[in-house]
């Protein structure tokens, strides 16, 4: 099967300080002759980060730089290491072009998965020029600020039984295991999510940061990042038609802006 798309790898905004927030898992979009042949439980595309764009609307006041998918992460998950490797070794992962959801059903009705040669065209179309975007706009900012931070969002059903036992924590901070920030601004971030009391939280739990975060996150060379992973229940529903939930959303907004005011605060201050 060949892969076509008309639609753009992504939109971006640039900022005018030193923090790049990237969404690499809200995209939609779905080339038809690709949707034809999903099954009718994966072309409502249901494992998206869904309404993040909306939910962190107060980035363009804040001065940050967006990133945006426009893909399904069933077309390729930008988030996933190009050549398939495993971030989680041993437990249950999706891959760079899935085959199943989180409710581990086929995403191919006919079973006709993507090979290599298909798989290829995806990285090429789409994967790669995220990821150039990523790293242009990161040498960007260290050029101008010396510094530069990247807020890695995502949000999830907070109960999977494929991923996780039991409900996951509502904000799931993730710096690899520590090697993509300075430990003092995961502390900082830890503190804040704390404070929030209607809240759960926790650093480097089930979730400890995608490739994005562990790749680009280079303390060493000033450039910090950090992933956080957050239930959808916190803002939207959780189930079909998905939708967004002004007044539950407007509870961890502000804990939202907290975070990025700090990690603004910490890099701007280096």
């Amino acid at each position: 099967m060949t892969f076509q798309t008309e639609e753009p790898p992504f939109r971006f905004r640039a900022g005018t300080r030193p923090l790049l927030i990237s969404m690499p898992h809200v995209g939609t979009y779905v080339p038809p002759r690709l949707a034809a042949r999903f099954t009718d439980a994966a072309r409502p595309v249901p494992d998206t980060d869904w309404h993040l764009e909306r939910l962190y609307d107060f980035a363009d006041a804040l001065g940050a730089s967006v990133l945006i998918a426009t893909h399904s992460r069933y077309v390729i998950d930008l988030n996933r290491p190009p050549d398939g490797t495993s971030l989680y070794p041993g437990q249950s992962v999706t891959g760079l072009c899935p085959i199943d959801t989180f409710d581990d059903e086929p995403i191919y009705a006919a079973g006709d998965v993507p090979g290599e040669a298909e798989i290829d065209i995806r990285r090429t179309a789409i994967w790669h020029p995220y990821h150039r975007q990523l790293d242009a706009e990161l040498a960007r900012l260290t050029s101008v600020h010396g510094i530069a931070a990247l807020w890695d969002a995502h949000s999830i059903r907070s109960v999977l039984p494929r991923f996780f036992e039991g409900k996951l924590p509502d904000l799931n901070l993730g710096t690899g295991k520590g090697t993509s920030c300075d430990p003092a601004l995961a502390q900082q971030l830890l503190a804040i999510a704390r404070e929030a009391k209607d809240y759960t939280s926790v650093l480097n739990g089930r979730f400890t940061g995608g490739y994005i975060t562990r790749h680009h996150g280079r303390p060493a060379q000033n450039v910090h990042a950090v992933q956080l992973e957050m239930t959808q229940s916190s803002y939207m529903q959780e189930a079909l038609p998905f939708d967004y939930l002004p007044a539950v959303a407007a509870g961890v907004q502000p804990v939202l802006r907290r975070f990025l005011e700090a990690v603004l605060a910490f890099v701007e201050r280096r």
